[in-house]
């Protein structure tokens, strides 16, 4: 058995989200109440039956696994956890998306336990402007946690900036510059509307054609495309020359990347969500729960790839997705 989609591409990659809380309220993520105010914390996968899914991911194929959130630092455990599912023959990576928030204080004991990467949430450089837009976030603590994660080995870092229009737009130079100090990848993303969060920041919606603009008029010739392997696929990269960073841009909206898509989201709660613009997705928490053989939970996961769809519609209809929330899926 192999994961294979109706459209002919290998499923190679998962993200799972082990939990949909966080401490921050970013708009284009969460509402502001949270995502889930009712929900109970006994409904989530434990990091056993997360790391049973894994494994069946694993011998399937699945060669990367990303933990995200919500923030996955706030979930208690998580380096005993990646020392779990880090032995799994086939397994080359697992990567860490965070706020960085917490970061100072996990950096070392996530590299032991196998860590091999962070991704880092930064969408401003300015105090103020950083916490109304995470809605109460400190800056300081995620420079610190940024520090830390570095000083730990956990290379690559990227930084991912989500642009928008007349709240940050005016800081893609200063990231750039940022990116270079730090010597790591600079990862710009176009709003997604995804969820009543993310649906409404959709008029502060930035292109991918302006930030290129914009970082090819600050850094001039000194920008190169890069051909080599990217660790995030969609993401189109550049070297920075004499420099050891990169800039990314992700452009899920103005010029998606569907064609290429290689990966599956498992929620928090056990549901396997086969793309970020289409409801389609499959409970694995049930048969989980009710007991299901190792190899009749392979087959079931082969069988959902069936369901994933080619491509998601984001420009031309969000009514399908309005009511989910990116917390919950795990970007």
């Amino acid at each position: 058995m192999s994961l294979i989609d109706p459209f002919n591409r290998k499923i190679e990659y998962l993200r799972v989200s082990v939990t949909d809380k966080c401490n921050y309220r970013c708009g284009y993520c969460m509402p502001e109440q949270g995502a889930h105010p009712e929900g109970r914390h006994t409904e989530y996968l434990d990091y056993d039956e997360l790391a049973r899914i894994i494994k069946a991911f694993v011998e399937l194929g699945v060669t990367k696994v990303r933990i995200t959130g919500g923030e996955p630092l706030v979930r208690k455990g998580l380096p005993g956890f990646i020392e779990e599912i880090r032995p799994y023959e086939g397994l080359d990576e697992i990567a860490l998306s965070t706020n960085a928030h917490h970061l100072d204080k996990h950096a070392v004991a996530l590299k032991e336990a196998g860590l091999s990467r962070a991704n880092i949430s930064i969408d401003s450089l300015q105090a103020d402007k950083f916490n109304k837009i995470t809605r109460g976030g400190n800056l300081e603590k995620v420079l610190a946690g940024v520090d830390a994660g570095l000083a730990a080995g956990l290379n690559p870092i990227k930084f991912n900036m989500v642009v928008m229009k007349g709240t940050n737009d005016d800081e893609i130079e200063a990231m750039v510059d940022y990116g270079i100090e730090k010597g790591v990848e600079v990862r710009f993303i176009e709003t997604m509307p995804i969820g009543e969060a993310g649906i409404s920041l959709m008029d502060q919606h930035y292109p991918m054609e302006k930030i290129m603009k914009r970082v090819k008029a600050h850094v001039g010739t000194d920008l190169i495309p890069s051909t080599g392997k990217s660790h995030d696929g969609p993401s189109k990269n550049f070297l920075i020359k004499g420099t050891n960073a990169r800039i990314g841009v992700i452009s899920a909206v103005s010029d998606h990347f569907c064609e290429a898509c290689n990966r599956v989201r498992l929620t928090a709660r056990g549901v396997l969500a086969l793309c970020l613009g289409q409801e389609d997705s499959v409970d694995l928490r049930t048969p989980i729960r009710e007991g299901i053989s190792d190899e009749d939970l392979k087959q079931m996961i082969v069988d959902a790839m069936l369901k994933k769809p080619e491509k998601h519609f984001f420009n031309e209809n969000v009514h399908n997705i309005e009511f989910r929330q990116m917390v919950s899926l795990g970007g």
